[in-house]
């Protein structure tokens, strides 16, 4: 089993470092996109030779289109790779594992065929998905003065104009769910052949609130992918706001990697596989959860070769 690592990351160098190392094995390889806005330098200790930076870097704003494309060209870079991958796994460079990676790679080869992406239809209150995210244009950011004019306008409610998404998206239903997913390496190539048919879709979500919430799962909610939808596999705290909350010692007990974690929420019942988010200062809480991770790793080969 292949796995093909996608991280998004703008912050946090030391860290980054810590989540390649805990996922690097064999059949693992790292596609990592560092924000234009943020200096390289600062990222060059984690080259590797399995670890491919990302040529092209973009200026990525939160809520925006930028989210997506770094994304897209992340999910290009790995399928041309000949490295070669079975699962594309999105991940953020906050981000670190609950179970071991020989352990992550037996989940995707166990459930091979399975797309780890939350997903429910629009609109849906209980998780926040309201169709104003759709109906209501948003000017994406290209310069700092477009930024400045932006807020600006959207404080005062100049930019709300209101707009018919039907008339895009046709007879497709809008979808919505979170931004870190697990998808296969077909379901990865639908998307970027989707890419390519349906420019005016994509235009679309340009102007969209927080596209990368929407765009993949709309595009696998109307394929034949979305039978084999199961939800992600990214657990996250949040304290209320637009970021989750950095995990710290007194929430350990909860995440302690088992066999398996579970998550239910509303988009279902399943198994998580990572954590976010940590920071550099996370070291203490790391190292606890690397002891535990050799210790349930040395439970889970125990049981594999009993049964």
């Amino acid at each position: 089993m292949q796995i093909a690592y996608l991280i998004l990351a703008h912050n946090n160098p030391e860290h980054l470092l810590r989540l390649i190392h805990s996922l690097s094995t064999t059949n693992s390889s790292f596609f990592i996109h560092i924000d234009k806005k943020t200096p390289f330098y600062l990222f060059e200790r984690a080259q590797a030779p399995n670890v491919f930076f990302s040529k092209r870097r973009i200026t990525v704003h939160w809520g925006e289109f930028s989210l997506v494309e770094a994304t897209l060209h992340l999910i290009q870079q790995a399928l041309n790779n000949p490295c070669g991958c079975d699962y594309l796994v999105l991940l953020s460079g906050v981000d670190y594992p609950l179970q071991s990676p020989r352990y992550i790679e037996n989940f995707f080869q166990k459930n091979r065929g399975g797309e780890f992406i939350n997903l429910v239809t629009m609109p849906c209150e209980a998780a926040g998905k309201h169709l104003s995210r759709l109906t209501e244009y948003h000017l994406q950011s290209t310069s700092a003065l477009n930024r400045l004019l932006k807020k600006t306008a959207c404080n005062t409610r100049l930019l709300r104009r209101r707009r018919d998404y039907r008339k895009i998206l046709k007879d497709f239903t809008p979808c919505a769910g979170s931004q870190w997913w697990a998808l296969s390496r077909e379901a990865c190539h639908y998307i970027l052949r989707f890419t390519e048919t349906e420019p005016d879709i994509c235009d679309f979500y340009r102007n969209t609130l927080i596209p990368d919430e929407m765009f993949f799962q709309t595009i696998l909610g109307n394929s034949v992918f979305k039978q084999s939808i199961a939800g992600n596999s990214t657990f996250s705290r949040w304290s209320g706001g637009r970021n989750p909350a950095i995990l710290h010692l007194g929430q350990l007990e909860s995440l302690q990697p088992g066999l398996p974690f579970m998550q239910e929420d509303v988009y279902g019942k399943r198994e998580v596989l990572f954590a976010r988010k940590f920071t550099d200062s996370s070291a203490p809480l790391i190292a606890e959860l690397d002891t535990a991770l050799r210790q349930k790793e040395t439970s889970w080969l125990a049981e594999e070769a009993a049964g």
